[in-house]
């Protein structure tokens, strides 16, 4: 199921997944984690995982202003690939421990998550991905310029986009505009709107059954024909089939509970 990655560090702690952003691949396996910094479509598919040894996974949400703090006094070591999942030192899954222990110690959580949220962003930093956090907290790095736009097209996603108004968002000349977005998303502008404006289609047909081409053209597409060829190709099935699918699992899923 397709979703939108919302900016967090995602530690896989048994099973095996890949997730497909645009044009890349991430492989997540035992102790391995990733940093998103940049809200992006994305489709996860688990690789390994049963009854027995199921798939588990942790997610820290980025508190922006807490890595901003961090940077005060600490500078990433490692500049890695924005794309390469890595695998987490024993520092870093000791903080995650020690936090989740909490849970059996409630009582300790309002004085000790803050300093374990503190640690384990400062262990992030730290680590080989430190760099896009960086780049996400400072006001000027181009990961955090980057989100402007993206969060500028996530809120004009039904309306037709310049590149150039983008990146004078972005303050950035267009080619550097196009190189950063794409090494951030692994897409173009024009792909990443192209990819909301079918995650939304997705859920407006789950809520107004059969009504494709209304639908089409309230996330922005002027031709019901074109939005039908560009949703079977995204998500395998024409839109009114692929709606009838979902909404049947749904109702399977609500029996078992039953």
């Amino acid at each position: 199921m397709p979703e939108l990655c919302r900016p967090t560090a995602l530690l896989v702690l048994q099973g095996t997944k890949t997730v497909l952003i645009g044009d890349r691949t991430l492989a997540y396996s035992d102790g391995s984690y990733f940093v998103y910094t940049v809200e992006a479509p994305a489709t996860s598919q688990l690789i390994e995982a049963s009854s027995a040894r199921p798939y588990m996974a942790l997610a820290f949400a980025l508190d922006i202003e807490l890595i901003a703090g961090l940077l005060i006094d600490h500078k990433p070591v490692v500049d890695g690939d924005d794309f390469v999942t890595s695998t987490a030192d024993d520092e870093l899954l000791d903080a995650w421990r020690r936090m989740l222990r909490l849970l059996e110690r409630p009582a300790e959580i309002p004085v000790l998550a803050p300093l374990l949220e503190r640690e384990i962003a400062f262990r992030l930093l730290q680590g080989p991905q430190g760099e896009k956090l960086r780049q996400l907290a400072r006001a000027d790095g181009r990961l955090s310029r980057i989100r402007r736009a993206t969060a500028w097209i996530r809120d004009h996603y039904n309306e037709p986009i310049d590149v150039t108004e983008l990146a004078a968002l972005s303050h950035m000349s267009n080619a550097a505009f196009h190189r950063h977005f794409k090494a951030a998303t692994a897409m173009s502008p024009i792909q990443y709107q192209k990819q909301l404006r079918l995650l939304e289609a997705r859920h407006l047909l789950i809520a107004q059954p059969g009504n494709a081409a209304h639908v089409a053209f309230t996330v922005g597409y002027e031709s019901a024909s074109q939005f039908s060829r560009e949703y079977a190709r995204q998500f395998g099935l024409p839109p009114a089939r692929d709606a009838a699918r979902l909404l049947a699992k749904a109702e399977a899923a609500a029996l078992e509970v039953d």
